[in-house]
Parts: C-alpha cells; structure tokens; sequence
C-alpha cells in the first residue's frame, strides 16, 4: 500500500522511522489534541442556535480529550519525559494543520467546517491503522502504547450520523456553501500532509 501525502508511514511500516521521530510525532500530536480541543470546543459553541452541528463539534472535542489521554503512553513509550516534552519547539510545518482549523473555527461558517473536516476522516483513520499495527509489530510497543492511534483507527457510527445530520441541517437551512467547504477541506488535506513529510526524515 503507497501513501503518497504521508512518507513517514512506509519507514513506520519498516521499522527504519527513528525513535527521535517517533518521540517528535508523540509531541507534536500533544500540540495538535490541545488545539483542536479549543478549536472544536468554540466551533460547538459558535453552533449553538444549530444543534445537530453543535452536537458534531461537541463529541470532536470529547474525542480530543480521550486522545490526549491515551498519547501519555504512546509519548512515554518513545522515551519522552515532561521535560524533554515542555523543551519541545514544535515544527512550523507540523503546526499549520491545527493553525488552519482555528482559522476555521473562527471565521468559517460551522457546516462548513463539519464538510471540510469528515472529507479527511477516513484518510486519517486509515494512517492510524497502519501506525497502530506496525508500532507492535516493529517497535514491540503495548497496546496501551499504540492506543492513541488505535482511537482514531476505530469507526464511530455515531459521529459519522452525527456530521450527516449537521450536514443535513446545513442543507435545509442554507448554511452551505460547497465552494468554501471544498476549498477548506483541500487545505486541510494539504496541511495535514505537510504534518506527515515535516516528520520524515531526509
């Protein structure tokens, strides 16, 4: 399987990504679930008057919470204590991902945003997948270890019904502009792809 946005997977795949990659990826991932908590957590109340897409938001955030706890692990098993993580200074190519969803959250119209972010869900979904398996299979991490990315790697009937019904709701009550939601999701796309080739090694 290729994955021709994201060159960190294969060398995860093979066993040849460095610890001091790994620990980089735990850390700027701590980074990621921080701002997107807030991020999500102001887009649901922004949605307020719109409960379908503010229940959207709402459950992205719980979702941050439980991935920030279950990174300790990950982040622990890569050899990252509290020190080494507060000394961290993130990459700027890693970090335009969660800039550009709080750009969103603030200046985006909330359906939107629900279009731009599940158009990468599955895209994300299935880098989490392949990191979960490949951590056990050529890092010897636990379960606990690879949790995190077992998280994302699970399908959630209920947030995908969730951003359907906010859809839905955007649709009836013209919320959506498809050119925008269209031009937010390729960003994102984009940055996320940035993430992944800032983290691979040259």
């Amino acid at each position: 399987m290729t994955h021709p946005a994201n060159p960190l997977l294969p060398l995860i795949t093979n066993g040849t990504a460095g610890r001091d990659t790994l620990a980089a990826l735990a850390m700027e991932q701590r980074l990621v679930i921080a701002a997107d908590l807030r991020s999500f957590r102001h887009l649901a109340e922004r949605s307020a008057a719109e409960p379908d897409t503010a229940a959207f938001f709402a459950m992205l955030a719980e979702g941050e919470v439980v991935a920030g706890e279950r990174l300790g692990a990950f982040t622990e098993a890569c050899g990252v204590d509290e020190e080494r993580s507060t000394a961290y200074e993130p990459l700027p190519g890693c970090q335009a991902y969660p800039s550009y969803v709080a750009w969103l959250a603030l200046n985006a119209s909330p359906a939107d945003v629900v279009l731009a972010l599940t158009a990468n869900f599955a895209t994300w979904g299935g880098y989490c997948t392949t990191i979960a398996k490949d951590l056990r299979q050529q890092y010897g991490f636990t379960d606990e270890a690879g949790g995190f990315f077992d998280f994302f790697a699970e399908p959630s009937p209920e947030l995908e019904e969730r951003a359907r019904s906010a859809v839905r709701t955007g649709v009836e009550m013209g919320r959506i502009n498809e050119t925008l939601a269209h031009r937010y999701g390729r960003l994102l796309q984009s940055y996320e792809s940035m993430f992944w080739t800032t983290l691979a090694p040259r």
